[in-house]
């Protein structure tokens, strides 16, 4: 009896203690208030209500600093005499300012306060994007330090402002890299109010930053190809303008910003998409069960062919690549290097996109089930992928308008036109397998038991020192064990698989060839005839970054794909 009692009583007291653990402690808990709704009677509807009008408020602080900024970038572009560049980035160095005053009181003051951070957001703020973060920040950093230099050997003719403001934009790069990459997951649950202005003006602030960027590049490009014509009608005429003088540190600097310049607006746009995300986990609560105990590593696992026909694909990429950009920049492209560049993307774009189809296809087969979970970072992404391909879309209807309307017979042009038509459906199939594969829930493999103990004992192998004889017989088991592991999986994993990698080292192409300096929309001159100079380069130049920006964010979703499977 007495035992009996005893136990009882223990079993009660582990009962209360998980009870206990169960319901969240309350003095942790930071619920928002907001001055409209301090007399609703429940606390959960006043916090909930709080949180509205801190998302509405800094929203509409978002989008005053954005009106603002536009007007100042128009009228610099309409009206250079009234407003000058150097105002336009007066306005831009006060934003940068503030941002960095935000930034480094979110570091110092808000994410040290107790219970600032209670749960960290994992789909938010993945390696590849945090990669992306870092990498694009170093070279914006690198092309300030180029611009720098550049203003400097001119600086005879160019104003002292040129130097300054690449500066404040240094720092501002990288104070922000590095709050991106330490605090992009978490959900802040103090200072929500000022927490949400400060991540919205940052936002509006790359965004600015973006469109100036966008504009700078449009009339850059605008004067290089007028340059171009000049020296070709007038050639050996000297001119008294601000021109780089014939000395090599000035070449490097010239061509080092000219070749860096699409990095800057891609490093915006990433920067944008990641504090959004940190705005909408702002007071979020994740409950222990939307948690995944095990987060799906990549492995180079159960794919052979999308490999190898991605890496064929990257090279004969490249090879066209250098083609045109030898033929680009001598005194006048020739009619047949635009032929060789749009019959690859010819020849690629149907191959994507019956992977794609097919992908989708599977899926549909597929008895896995839709993850029907609320997540922010996911929805963006289907967000992102679906308005960045607005970008290269919006500009083939354009073509196909132009191409239409004056002589589709002749070769170029039908293979312009061809091009358009086929980018268009590559980018919708493209963005339909992207988005059904991220709303499927991870497959979870039988024999996974079985691949935990291979890795294992791959992993007490690695330590111990191996003659060469030995590390022939390992190499040996290493191929059959790949061999063997890919067929034991199922031919939709490995289907899928094979896709989803085929289609990123794909992306991966198709995303170098345009960055950097791949722009053959600027030099056929078909579509400028048709619309015009100045509207045409308005078009490309708005299109060109989305289009560029899709690219590089249709690898991470086709990578979630690939894992996934």
């Amino acid at each position: 009896m007495l035992s009996n009692k005893v136990s009882k009583q223990k079993s009660c007291n582990h009962c209360k203690s998980k009870s206990a653990s169960a319901t969240p402690d309350t003095s942790t808990i930071h619920y928002e208030k907001f001055w409209l709704y301090r007399h609703c009677s429940s606390v959960q509807q006043r916090h909930r209500q709080a949180q509205k009008a801190g998302q509405l408020f800094s929203g509409l602080l978002a989008m005053n600093v954005v009106f603002l900024g536009c007007a100042f970038i128009s009228s610099m572009i309409f009206n250079d005499v009234a407003i000058t560049l150097a105002e336009v980035w007066i306005l831009l160095s006060i934003l940068k300012v503030l941002c960095l005053c935000w930034i480094i009181y979110y570091l110092l003051g808000t994410s040290r306060q107790p219970h600032a951070v209670l749960h960290r957001d994992s789909h938010a703020g993945p390696i590849w994007v945090r990669g992306s973060v870092l990498l694009f920040g170093c070279f914006s950093i690198l092309l300030n330090v180029f611009h720098i230099g550049y203003s400097t050997i001119l600086i005879h003719c160019k104003s002292k402002a040129e130097v300054v403001f690449p500066s404040i934009e240094i720092l501002f790069i990288c104070t922000q890299a590095f709050f991106l990459w330490h605090h992009s997951k978490d959900c802040i649950q103090v200072h929500h109010n000022f927490t949400r202005c400060g991540l919205m003006l940052t936002i509006a602030t790359n965004l600015l930053l973006w469109l100036l960027a966008v504009t700078n590049d449009t009339l850059h490009i605008e004067i290089e190809s007028q340059l171009r014509e000049v020296e070709h009608r007038f050639a050996g005429n000297e001119t008294t303008s601000c021109i780089c003088p014939n000395t090599t540190m000035c070449k490097v600097f010239q061509k080092g910003y000219i070749l860096l310049y699409p990095f800057n607006t891609e490093y915006c746009l990433v920067c944008c998409s990641v504090l959004y995300v940190m705005w909408k986990n702002v007071g979020r609560r994740i409950s222990h069960h939307h948690v995944p105990h095990a987060k799906p590593k990549f492995k180079l696992q159960g794919v052979v062919f999308g490999p190898l026909l991605g890496a064929i694909t990257i090279v004969i990429g490249i090879c066209v690549f250098m083609i045109y950009q030898i033929q680009a920049t001598s005194s006048a492209a020739s009619h047949q290097i635009f032929v060789i560049y749009y019959s690859y993307y010819i020849v690629l774009l149907p191959l994507m996109s019956v992977g794609a189809v097919i992908g989708t296809i599977i899926h549909a087969l597929e008895k896995r089930e839709l993850d029907t979970l609320k997540n922010p970072t996911r929805s963006l992404d289907v967000v992102l992928l679906m308005g960045a391909a607005l970008g290269q879309i919006g500009m083939c209807y354009f073509s196909i308008v132009a191409l239409v309307a004056t002589d589709p017979v002749d070769l170029l042009n039908s293979l312009i036109l061809s091009y358009s038509v086929l980018l268009i459906f590559q980018n919708i199939t493209q963005n339909v397998f992207i988005i059904d594969g991220l709303h499927r829930q991870h497959f979870m493999s039988p024999g996974k038991e079985e691949e935990i103990k291979e890795e294992q004992n791959h992993e007490v192998y690695d330590q111990r020192r191996v003659s060469m004889m030995e590390l022939g017989q390992e190499i040996r088991k290493v191929s059959l064990s790949y061999i063997q592991s890919y067929s034991n999986l199922s031919w939709k994993r490995r289907a899928l698989r094979e896709i989803s990698f085929f289609l990123v080292l794909c992306n991966i192409i198709l995303w170098v060839m345009p960055t950097f300096g791949g722009h053959p929309v600027f030099e056929n001159g078909l579509e400028k005839s048709f619309y015009g100079y100045s509207t045409w380069f308005v078009i490309v130049n708005f299109g060109l970054p989305l289009g560029v920006f899709y690219r590089m964010h249709s690898v991470g979703g086709l990578l979630e794909v690939y894992i996934t499977a």
